[in-house]
């Protein structure tokens, strides 16, 4: 049995799922797709499935948070237990999965990326969003800063071949739209 001490961690953990649970259901999230399935995996980006059930490609980039996590975390709070390093990493990726489903970043996803029919995730797809976070947490902790940096830049070069996005080419067309990007994304 886990000592008192070590448990209180793992209970955070699970009441950071269940807050983000919450907090995306009243905003309407819906808890799976509207189709009425649940698969493990769809892979077509430009499907209404893409976001709605367990993995789809972006899952990959969620696991590329928990790498960027872990990288900040053990550079700027390196004596924090690992048990609430990774609660607060799974808190921020959290966090973000909520406001990645707010009206305005659907609506600029909509407007600036190749997303251009984006809904927002169900809540089953963002909880899994957030555990694979936690997964690349584990991983990047496990390979190190080099070799996880070597997966980061391999696994972002897969996505642009793959489905011409990639967790650094997301985050460059939310915050700042190049036309020719999104030109090339949409493209044959």
């Amino acid at each position: 049995m886990l000592e008192r001490s070590k448990l209180w961690p793992w209970l955070a953990t699970a009441a950071v799922f269940i807050l983000a649970a919450v907090a995306l259901h009243l905003q309407g999230r819906f808890w799976r797709c509207t189709c009425g399935q649940i698969y493990l995996w769809a892979g077509d980006i430009w499907s209404s499935d893409n976001s709605q059930h367990l993995l789809d490609p972006y899952s990959f980039t969620h696991i590329l948070h928990g790498f960027v996590f872990f990288w900040l975390l053990a550079w700027g709070l390196p004596r924090l237990a690992p048990a609430w390093q990774l609660c607060l990493a799974l808190t921020v990726e959290a966090l973000w999965e909520v406001i990645e489903n707010s009206e305005f970043i659907i609506q600029r996803y909509r407007e600036t990326t190749l997303a251009l029919g984006y809904q927002g995730d169900t809540i089953i797809n963002s909880l899994s969003d957030i555990l694979l976070a936690g997964l690349g947490f584990m991983l990047a902790r496990q390979l190190g800063f080099r070799r996880s940096l070597a997966l980061f830049v391999i696994t972002e070069l897969v996505l642009l071949l793959w489905i011409k996005d990639s967790l650094i080419l997301n985050v460059i067309m939310l915050l700042y739209p190049i036309e020719a990007i999104k030109a090339w994304q949409v493209g044959p």
